[in-house]
């Protein structure tokens, strides 16, 4: 299983409250920490730097592992050769995340270290630069992906480009990440950004929501919040949707659930069943469960839309009890209650969630 992890922009911000945020997101469970080494002034390195190495030294302290991201401007500027890490092995951190890559022959060579130190290379781009990289052998022990994160609006990757581009890493068992975004956060590397997330969909959405997109997805490891400082609700949110052993679903419920409606909606562990229809997420196993129960038809007019949360009534026959999420718009249907509407955020997860996944329903109150 991944970890969970934040970011810290020392530069721009005080001591004392990222050793305050780095606490309560140690409580909740993250391990991770970014940051970055590529603003900063020639005249101002050797504060920078002291500034985070104090911070890397707190956050090792507090047992978090630190990526810090730098380029071959970085490395100039610090007259440091590619092959020449002991710099960073001596700031404290655990891997270096190269923002621009070289040619692939000085990665392999970088993987190649004796300093225990991760080599972390760009995912967001659809091109042959891991390719290249094992085409010069790396130690594959030490090679790490990391997706980019966009602090423009509409410039982040469509979610079908995030699962091509980690798929090759997934093919060659190699660690990833990618980024969410705090809806509180006022701080990143650059002086204006719109949310600091990998999946532009995400960002709007509640950490939650993206969160539980990324499980869905199941393409990388380790999640990262992009921008400082998230919230302690925030904080808190993402650990539950992460470290849950199902996915939930919130449900809008209709006006005049019964208690058995309710029974059988969030009682249930759902299974999505394997022979998938393009209409519909079907859960049959209530079915069996409620089999002896009377499940009365509603009177309802409405066609059946995208998001419904649907139990087969006792007009079905054999099929009452069985709990259905509409995928597609289809016309109504007097043997079908609808139940309520999957909440507008978690529509997302509708195309992630994949078959024979379990699932929770949990009715909003």
């Amino acid at each position: 299983m991944g970890v969970l992890g934040v970011s810290l922009y020392p530069e721009k911000t005080d001591y004392e409250k990222d050793k305050a945020y780095l606490e309560v997101a140690k409580k909740y469970g993250f391990s991770r920490i970014f940051m970055n080494l590529l603003l900063f002034e020639a005249q101002k390195v050797e504060v920078i730097l002291e500034r985070l190495e104090k911070t890397i030294t707190y956050g090792n302290h507090l047992g978090f592992e630190t990526y810090i991201d730098v380029n071959p401007y970085t490395l100039k500027a610090l007259n440091i050769q590619p092959n020449e890490l002991s710099y960073f092995a001596d700031l404290g951190v655990k891997g270096i995340r190269l923002d621009m890559g070289f040619t692939g022959k000085e990665e392999a060579a970088m993987t190649k270290n004796s300093l225990d130190l991760k080599i972390e290379i760009n995912m967001s781009n659809d091109d042959h630069y891991l390719e290249r990289i094992f085409d010069y052998n790396p130690n594959r022990n030490q090679l790490v992906g990391c997706h980019n994160f966009f602090p423009q609006a509409y410039t982040g990757l469509s979610i079908e480009h995030f699962i091509h581009c980690s798929k090759r890493f997934l093919e060659k068992n190699l660690r990833t990440a990618a980024f969410v975004t705090s809806q509180t956060g006022e701080i990143g590397p650059w002086p204006l950004h719109e949310g600091l997330c990998t999946i532009e969909e995400h960002r709007k959405l509640s950490i939650g929501a993206q969160v539980k997109h990324m499980k869905c997805l199941n393409v990388v490891d380790d999640l990262i919040i992009g921008n400082a400082y998230a919230s302690e609700t925030e904080l808190k949110e993402m650990s539950e949707a992460f470290f849950e052993n199902e996915l939930t679903l919130s449900v809008i419920p209709e006006h005049g659930i019964s208690e058995l409606e309710q029974k059988i909606i969030e009682e249930s562990v759902h299974t999505y069943r394997g022979d998938r229809s393009e209409y519909m997420i079907r859960s049959s196993m209530p079915r069996f469960t409620y089999r002896k129960e009377s499940i009365p038809k509603k009177e309802q007019s409405d066609v059946i839309k995208r998001g419904d949360v649907l139990i087969l009534n006792e007009d079905y026959g054999q099929y009452k009890g069985e709990v259905q999420i509409a995928l597609k718009d289809r016309p109504k249907d007097s043997r079908v209650n609808k139940i309520g509407h999957i909440a507008p955020e978690d529509q997302l997860l509708l195309e992630g969630l994949q078959p024979y996944t379990s699932f929770s329903l949990k009715i909003n109150r």
